[in-house]
């Protein structure tokens, strides 16, 4: 029998897909069981793996007390996660919750606090934290290639969320636009929107490569398209004690970056005192300047590690040595860039530069 029973909560990310086959392809876990109020929606992924119709749950009392669950992976609309996480406590499971972290820095205080009393783990998956070249640029500045890190640059986003299922298989135009009016993703008090959705990758990765350091100032403005409740496209621009860093987020690039790479690319630039480093998502390299080479260097990204090549593998083994969450998936680090969303957010309503939210 796997060592891990591990169970899919709700799927209203399209993410929810991806994660259950790696638990599936682990080797030591098990998917016992998925839920969501919608049988249809979990249809898919239960005849993709293999999960007999017991093992299918539209109560979540009785997925959680009949599947004897060590790990929860949560894929719920942004707005539900609080409520969850709290209702998810009491079976003292491990939390593996697909991003964003909360809606609010008032949802996410309440994910940790009702998680923190179980002693049970709780990581934030933010998917461009397993991306090789990103990985590779932050031993690169903790090495000091560049010096000083002063500026953070981050382009997020993708055609737009409707677009893709799971495994990123793809959705004509026109289902999208049929979609849209009922989709949470278009919905305010879901947390939907282009800034919810990716801003958390520029701020929680941006505050990773900080190395926890949060930002003085926050100024933000969005998109305002009639006929939606949320944006499509907002830049955001952090004043640290060091300088000026910019996080723009885009629902509806020319292509998907998975794909075809659009322009501007998506992904991370960093300039330091003393270089700089490129890191496009999905690209096979980081690209960098230095002082003593200043012509831009293609170099190759060093491979993830045994144990930390995605979030299954990665939370599990955490749990198998009895070791804190790091990096991004930290809900400490990630509480900081759930800060800089909710305070972007605010600017954006307001249109004023604002302190960061406490």
């Amino acid at each position: 029998m796997a060592k891990y029973r591990v169970v899919g909560i709700s799927f209203d990310h399209m993410h929810m897909g991806d994660l259950l086959r790696l638990v599936h392809e682990h080797p030591e876990a098990e998917i016992t069981g998925l839920y969501d109020p919608d049988p249809a929606r979990m249809a898919p992924a239960a005849q993709t793996f293999g999960i007999p119709a017991d093992r299918l749950f539209t109560d979540l009392h009785a997925c959680l007390t009949a599947t004897r669950l060590d790990l929860a992976i949560l894929c719920a609309a942004t707005g539900d996660h609080a409520s969850y996480a709290e209702r998810l406590a009491p079976y003292g499971v491990h939390l593996l919750v697909e991003k964003p972290f909360a809606s609010s820095v008032e949802d996410a205080r309440r994910m940790i606090a009702a998680m923190t009393p179980t002693g049970k783990l709780m990581a934030v998956n933010w998917p461009l934290a397993w991306v090789p070249s990103h990985v590779t640029a932050k031993r690169l500045i903790d090495e000091g290639q560049i010096g000083e890190l002063m500026e953070i640059h981050s382009y997020g986003g993708n055609r737009g969320p409707l677009y893709h299922l799971a495994d990123k298989v793809e959705v004509s135009p026109e289902e999208v636009e049929r979609q849209k009016p009922n989709s949470w993703w278009y919905k305010r008090a879901s947390g939907g929107g282009s800034l919810l959705d990716y801003l958390g990758y520029g701020a929680t990765l941006g505050t990773w490569y900080m190395n926890r350091e949060a930002p003085l100032e926050v100024t933000c403005t969005a998109d305002e398209t009639p006929g939606l409740e949320v944006d499509q496209h907002s830049i955001t621009v952090c004043r640290y004690a060091r300088g000026l860093s910019k996080m723009e987020t885009r629902w509806g690039t020319f292509t998907d970056p998975w794909t075809i790479q659009p322009q501007p690319k998506c992904g991370f630039v960093f300039v330091g005192r003393d270089g700089t480093i490129s890191s496009y998502d999905y690209e096979d390299h980081v690209t960098v300047q230095t002082r003593a080479r200043p012509e831009p260097t293609p170099l190759p990204f060093v491979a993830l590690p045994q144990g930390r090549g995605n979030p299954v593998e990665y939370v599990l083994g955490c749990i198998e040595r009895g070791e804190p969450v790091t990096g991004p998936l930290d809900p400490e680090v990630s509480l900081i860039g759930q800060r800089i969303v909710d305070t972007a957010a605010r600017s954006a309503r307001e249109k004023r530069t604002l302190p960061l939210l406490p």
